[in-house]
Protein backbone atom coordinates (compact mmCIF):
# COMPACT_ATOMS: atom_id res chain seq x y z
CA UNK A 1 0.00 0.00 0.00
CA UNK A 2 1.22 3.53 -0.84
CA UNK A 3 0.31 6.83 0.82
CA UNK A 4 -0.48 9.79 -1.46
CA UNK A 5 -1.41 13.34 -0.63
CA UNK A 6 -4.09 15.38 -2.39
CA UNK A 7 -1.69 16.87 -4.96
CA UNK A 8 -1.32 13.35 -6.36
CA UNK A 9 -4.89 12.14 -5.99
CA UNK A 10 -6.26 15.11 -7.94
CA UNK A 11 -4.14 13.96 -10.90
CA UNK A 12 -6.21 10.79 -11.07
CA UNK A 13 -9.08 13.03 -12.19
CA UNK A 14 -7.32 15.90 -13.97
CA UNK A 15 -4.77 15.71 -16.74
CA UNK A 16 -2.45 18.07 -14.93
CA UNK A 17 1.34 17.95 -15.15
CA UNK A 18 2.48 14.44 -14.24
CA UNK A 19 -0.94 12.80 -14.39
CA UNK A 20 0.36 9.80 -16.34
CA UNK A 21 3.06 9.00 -13.78
CA UNK A 22 0.64 9.42 -10.88
CA UNK A 23 -2.02 7.23 -12.45
CA UNK A 24 0.58 4.56 -13.19
CA UNK A 25 1.83 4.68 -9.60
CA UNK A 26 -1.66 4.53 -8.10
CA UNK A 27 -2.64 1.65 -10.38
CA UNK A 28 0.38 -0.32 -9.12
CA UNK A 29 -0.77 -0.63 -5.50
CA UNK A 30 -3.57 0.13 -3.05
CA UNK A 31 -3.76 3.82 -2.17
CA UNK A 32 -4.07 5.28 1.33
CA UNK A 33 -4.52 8.92 2.21
CA UNK A 34 -5.53 11.06 5.15
CA UNK A 35 -9.29 11.30 5.58
CA UNK A 36 -9.35 15.07 5.12
CA UNK A 37 -8.38 14.53 1.46
CA UNK A 38 -12.03 13.58 0.94
CA UNK A 39 -12.73 17.31 1.25
CA UNK A 40 -9.51 18.57 -0.34
CA UNK A 41 -10.04 16.67 -3.61
CA UNK A 42 -13.45 18.20 -4.45
CA UNK A 43 -12.09 21.60 -3.34
CA UNK A 44 -9.16 21.29 -5.75
CA UNK A 45 -11.48 20.17 -8.54
CA UNK A 46 -13.79 23.11 -7.81
CA UNK A 47 -10.81 25.45 -8.09
CA UNK A 48 -10.38 24.32 -11.71
CA UNK A 49 -14.05 25.11 -12.31
CA UNK A 50 -13.82 28.47 -10.52
CA UNK A 51 -10.72 29.49 -12.47
CA UNK A 52 -12.35 28.60 -15.79
CA UNK A 53 -10.04 25.67 -16.58
CA UNK A 54 -12.96 23.25 -16.59
CA UNK A 55 -16.53 23.35 -17.86
CA UNK A 56 -19.36 22.75 -15.41
CA UNK A 57 -20.39 19.55 -17.20
CA UNK A 58 -16.86 18.15 -16.91
CA UNK A 59 -16.70 19.13 -13.23
CA UNK A 60 -19.97 17.30 -12.59
CA UNK A 61 -18.64 14.19 -14.41
CA UNK A 62 -15.40 14.16 -12.43
CA UNK A 63 -17.14 14.70 -9.09
CA UNK A 64 -19.44 11.77 -9.91
CA UNK A 65 -16.43 9.60 -10.80
CA UNK A 66 -14.78 10.57 -7.51
CA UNK A 67 -17.99 9.65 -5.65
CA UNK A 68 -18.09 6.27 -7.37
CA UNK A 69 -14.41 5.62 -6.67
CA UNK A 70 -15.00 6.39 -2.98
CA UNK A 71 -18.07 4.17 -2.91
CA UNK A 72 -16.13 1.31 -4.53
CA UNK A 73 -13.28 1.56 -2.01
CA UNK A 74 -10.62 3.01 -4.30
CA UNK A 75 -8.95 4.71 -1.32
CA UNK A 76 -8.06 3.63 2.18
CA UNK A 77 -9.08 6.76 4.08
CA UNK A 78 -6.91 6.99 7.21
CA UNK A 79 -8.73 8.80 10.03
CA UNK A 80 -7.05 11.61 11.89
CA UNK A 81 -7.18 11.03 15.62
CA UNK A 82 -7.10 13.48 18.49
CA UNK A 83 -3.67 12.07 19.37
CA UNK A 84 -2.39 12.81 15.86
CA UNK A 85 -3.64 16.38 16.04
CA UNK A 86 -2.01 16.81 19.45
CA UNK A 87 1.18 15.30 18.04
CA UNK A 88 1.12 17.79 15.18
CA UNK A 89 1.23 20.63 17.68
CA UNK A 90 4.42 19.09 19.04
CA UNK A 91 5.72 18.57 15.49
CA UNK A 92 5.33 22.28 14.74
CA UNK A 93 7.29 23.12 17.89
CA UNK A 94 10.29 21.21 16.52
CA UNK A 95 10.15 22.39 12.89
CA UNK A 96 12.92 24.78 11.87
CA UNK A 97 11.73 28.37 11.37
CA UNK A 98 12.36 28.22 7.61
CA UNK A 99 10.16 25.14 7.12
CA UNK A 100 6.97 26.23 5.35
CA UNK A 101 4.22 23.73 6.11
CA UNK A 102 0.47 24.18 5.89
CA UNK A 103 -1.90 22.47 8.30
CA UNK A 104 -3.41 20.21 5.62
CA UNK A 105 0.02 19.02 4.55
CA UNK A 106 1.05 18.45 8.16
CA UNK A 107 -2.08 16.31 8.56
CA UNK A 108 -0.99 14.16 5.61
CA UNK A 109 2.53 13.80 7.02
CA UNK A 110 1.40 12.99 10.55
CA UNK A 111 -1.20 10.55 9.27
CA UNK A 112 1.30 8.74 7.04
CA UNK A 113 3.85 8.54 9.84
CA UNK A 114 1.40 7.48 12.54
CA UNK A 115 -0.07 4.72 10.35
CA UNK A 116 3.42 3.33 9.77
CA UNK A 117 4.17 4.51 6.23
CA UNK A 118 7.82 5.24 5.52
CA UNK A 119 7.16 7.15 2.27
CA UNK A 120 4.61 9.73 1.18
CA UNK A 121 4.02 10.52 -2.50
CA UNK A 122 3.40 14.15 -3.35
CA UNK A 123 4.12 16.91 -5.82
CA UNK A 124 4.03 19.58 -3.11
CA UNK A 125 7.57 20.89 -2.65
CA UNK A 126 6.89 22.16 0.88
CA UNK A 127 5.37 18.86 2.02
CA UNK A 128 8.27 16.95 0.44
CA UNK A 129 10.83 19.17 2.20
CA UNK A 130 9.08 18.77 5.56
CA UNK A 131 8.68 14.98 5.32
CA UNK A 132 12.09 14.30 6.88
CA UNK A 133 11.00 16.21 10.00
CA UNK A 134 8.19 13.66 10.39
CA UNK A 135 10.60 10.75 10.00
CA UNK A 136 9.34 9.71 6.58
CA UNK A 137 10.59 10.01 3.03
CA UNK A 138 8.89 12.32 0.56
CA UNK A 139 8.85 11.05 -3.00
CA UNK A 140 7.75 12.61 -6.28
CA UNK A 141 7.54 10.40 -9.38
CA UNK A 142 6.41 13.20 -11.69
CA UNK A 143 8.93 13.74 -14.45
CA UNK A 144 10.64 10.40 -13.83
CA UNK A 145 9.04 8.25 -16.51
CA UNK A 146 11.13 5.30 -17.57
Amino acid sequence: MIFCDTSYLVRIYLEDIGWQEVRELCASDDVATAAHAAAEIPAALHRSLREGRMARSRFDEIIEQFRLDCEEGAYDWKPLTREMLDGMRADFLTLPPDCFLRAGDAMHLACARDYGFTTIYSNDKNLLAAAKHFGIRGRNVIGRRS
